[in-house]
């Protein structure tokens, strides 16, 4: 029986995880947490690379992020859809690792995958705790979803930011392990081009932004549906002058 995670990105393809939240999953694993990604696709339909490469790609990540579980849900890639055979093979891998928070894509982007994603996993995350569903496993509910929202504009502004500088060396080697994707690239995913900067420069200039608003070198944002818990008033951080 795997031990319970304690957070897990499922994402919409290999490198979504790293690019999107790598930062964030490095530190909770920094910080002695159970970390998992769960990767939808193989990533097959990419224009360079091919299943078994982004394979071999994505381990080596899993072990730069320090990963306790990463695994590929084997669904279509570019034909992600939101349905009963989609949604069990979520729920079967939740019921299996039981993480405490999820970490998707955020409800809109460019990639239908992406956006077909978030859809998915926030069904699959409710309909794990249904007892009579017919899916392998214990029935279960995470805690916590939240949604990454890195490079998205239509996002703003994030609900909270995760200080990620000390782990952005390491997120950026983590996407460096993509050479079939990220080698001379200028553009990737949800990240828009910035002229013709090298794209590792361009993922320093949005994480340098986020960091800004919580007053630190680099974060990480996100989002959630429902309202954020604060302890006591004393316990509120980032300076408002």
């Amino acid at each position: 029986m795997v031990e319970p995670l304690d957070v897990l990105a499922i994402m919409a393809h290999p490198d979504d995880a790293e690019l999107l939240c790598g930062g964030a999953l490095l530190k909770s694993a920094r910080r002695g947490h159970r970390v998992g990604v769960v990767d939808l696709t193989a990533g097959e339909m990419g224009s360079q690379g091919s299943a078994r490469i982004r394979a071999e790609e994505a381990a080596r990540a899993a072990g730069i992020l320090q990963l306790a579980e990463r695994r590929c849900a084997g669904l279509p890639d570019s034909g992600l859809v939101n349905d009963a055979a989609s949604r069990g093979v979520v729920v079967e891998i939740l019921r299996e690792l039981r993480p405490r928070v999820v970490v998707t894509h955020w409800k809109v982007g460019r990639h239908r995958d992406h956006r077909v994603a978030a859809e998915l996993v926030r069904d699959a995350c409710f309909l794990t705790g249904l007892k009579k569903l017919p899916v392998g496993g214990a029935p279960f509910r995470p805690l916590k979803l939240i949604y990454a929202t890195a490079f998205r504009e239509d996002a703003e502004p994030p609900d909270f930011v995760v200080d990620v500088t000390e782990e952005t060396d390491a997120k950026l080697e983590a996407l460096g392990a993509y050479a079939s994707q990220f080698d001379g690239a200028i553009q990737a995913g949800e990240v828009l081009p910035g002229g013709d900067r090298p794209l590792p420069e361009q993922i320093r200039v949005q994480l340098a932004h986020y960091g800004s608003l919580i007053r630190v070198a680099y974060g990480e944002p996100f989002r959630v549906d429902e309202v954020m818990e604060v302890g006591t008033l004393a316990e509120l951080g980032v300076s408002s002058f």
